[in-house]
């Protein structure tokens, strides 16, 4: 079995250093699970954090992109040694993989990525991922490790996803304020109701939070892997995700079908910067026919983007109903608004967003 494990920086460290104890029952887990016959893929956040502690003596604008980026480069390296030295007493190899958006929505370096990692798990290493912060962009990023694991399940075709955190999974609402609430303990399908149930990040360490490991498992379940949010600490986590256990957090089962790379990553990997507003007939021709989205359906833009941007598509009504690569930039919408192909100029693509780059949002 491939199991993709994401562990947070806020269950890996303390006070902005490495907590020893939490990486070293992680690393004995994940030998654990290999010597079992499994393939276990370690996504580990974590190096942001360090960073920021190995240069907190020097006076540094902590708010400027180009630092945070400086913190991860020198933070990874840290986290990376840790992980090799702790892999190395269970007779493991730790192989670090850095990996960028391009790597799941280009299908070269898609395929190039995938097998690089099977050959990483043929040869017995443990690769250990994590966005390449050092030249990471801002407009272009994962937004967390959360997200990038669910696409590495997704590469991997894994069996299961294992979100490792400080709850104990999805509850009703928040523990913290409402001492009534009960953990969710399995999942059929992530709905609006259950995405307004999750928080965001309350440790100020890592950059996700409950809401984000929901849109994980959303990504996840759309690629036909099970997920499981659990507590870090939980003993034999690693095993007991593996084997199923009912009492381990919250799990969240596949969907039937599942979607391509791209479309998985149009659909949920980025927030969109946009809305394009459709007519019935239009909605009808992209959910029914598959068809490209053309100017004639089209009644309204919002958003001000550019071109090749990644927005929503919605009815009159305001549903959300896909999301998709616009080769229109939100002005040049406003001024071919509900005009027939052959009336658009030669210089513009006759399609607003092109059939390969829209994907279906569940309902």
């Amino acid at each position: 079995m491939i199991i993709v494990i994401k562990i947070g920086s806020s269950s890996l460290t303390k006070a902005g250093k490495l907590f020893t104890p939490a990486i070293e029952k992680l690393c004995h887990e994940i030998a654990q699970a290999k010597k079992a016959g499994h393939a276990p893929v370690l996504v580990s956040s974590g190096a942001t954090a360090l960073g920021r502690t190995i240069f907190a003596s020097a006076q540094v604008r902590m708010a400027e992109p180009a630092m945070s980026r400086a913190f991860g480069s020198a933070g990874q390296v840290a986290l990376i040694s840790a992980y090799e030295r702790h892999l190395a007493r269970h007779d493991s190899v730790a192989a670090q993989v850095l990996l960028a958006p391009t790597d799941f929505w280009i299908r070269k370096r898609y395929l190039r990525s995938r097998g690089t990692l099977h050959r990483l798990l043929e040869l017995g290493a443990v690769p250990i991922i994590n966005e390449n912060d050092a030249l990471a962009d801002n407009d272009i990023s994962f937004g967390d490790n959360d997200r990038l694991a669910a696409l590495v399940a997704h590469l991997l075709k894994a069996e299961k996803l294992l979100l490792l955190t400080d709850t104990d999974g999805i509850y009703s609402s928040d523990p913290s304020v409402n001492p009534e609430a009960s953990l969710i303990a399995k999942v059929e399908g992530i709905d609006h109701t259950l995405e307004q149930m999750a928080t965001g990040s309350r440790s100020g360490v890592g950059r996700g939070g409950m809401s984000s490991k929901v849109a994980a498992a959303k990504i996840a379940s759309w690629s036909g892997v099970e997920t499981v949010i659990a507590k870090a600490a939980r003993k034999n986590v690693v095993a007991d995700a593996i084997a199923g256990k009912a009492d381990i957090g919250t799990t969240v089962a596949p969907e039937l079908r599942s979607i391509s790379a791209r479309k998985l990553w149009i659909a949920f990997a980025q927030q969109p910067s946009g809305r394009v507003v459709v007519d019935v007939g239009a909605r009808k021709a992209v959910e029914r026919r598959n068809s490209s989205l053309l100017a004639a359906g089209v009644v309204g833009a919002s958003g001000s983007f550019a071109i090749d941007s990644i927005v929503d598509i919605a009815d009159s009504d305001g549903t959300v109903f896909a999301r998709g690569v616009t080769r229109w930039s939100q002005q040049q919408i406003d001024d071919h608004l509900g005009k027939k192909t052959s009336e658009i100029p030669d210089e513009i693509s006759d399609e607003i967003i092109h059939k390969d780059d829209l994907a279906l949002l569940p309902q």
